[in-house]
């Protein structure tokens, strides 16, 4: 894998120094860090980064964002903590939300009774459209 940056201070400046458990170890001439090849590991693309700190702001828990997105909750829990994302508390409203394709969507909207007291937003899902509704609780 070819190296860039040091992770500490981001420069280029670096020489070799040495392996460590058959993995080549660097020192960054800047900060006099000593680091190795970055691992290779799998990661989820931003787009599902944004949809899932959407969804939170718009009121979902973890678990459906998981359920949804077929992400981990735990990851989800720790973009909220990376990101500092504050969910604006309500307590007179709550989200629902369905899931529909083009065709219900649009039937959906041409009834006026689905769309009296309460706020709408629709988001892309894939090939699919999210509907999140904001309802007051009966009071």
């Amino acid at each position: 894998m070819k190296l860039n940056t040091c992770p500490n201070c981001l420069s280029e400046e670096y020489i070799k120094s040495g392996v460590i458990n058959e993995r080549q170890r660097f020192k960054c001439k800047k900060c006099n860090y000593y680091f190795t090849v970055n691992k290779l590991g799998k990661k989820i693309d931003d787009y599902f980064v944004n949809k899932a700190l959407q969804l939170y702001l718009e009121g979902l828990s973890y678990r459906e964002i998981e359920r949804i997105l077929g992400i981990s909750h735990v990851s989800i829990l720790n973009w909220v903590k990376r990101y500092g994302i504050k969910r604006p508390l309500n307590k007179n409203y709550h989200p629902t939300y369905k899931i529909l394709n083009a065709l219900e969507l649009s039937s959906y909207f041409q009834k006026a009774e689905n769309l009296k007291g309460a706020g709408v937003v629709v988001t892309e899902l894939g090939d699919k459209f999210m509907l999140i509704k904001w309802e007051r609780f009966k009071e």
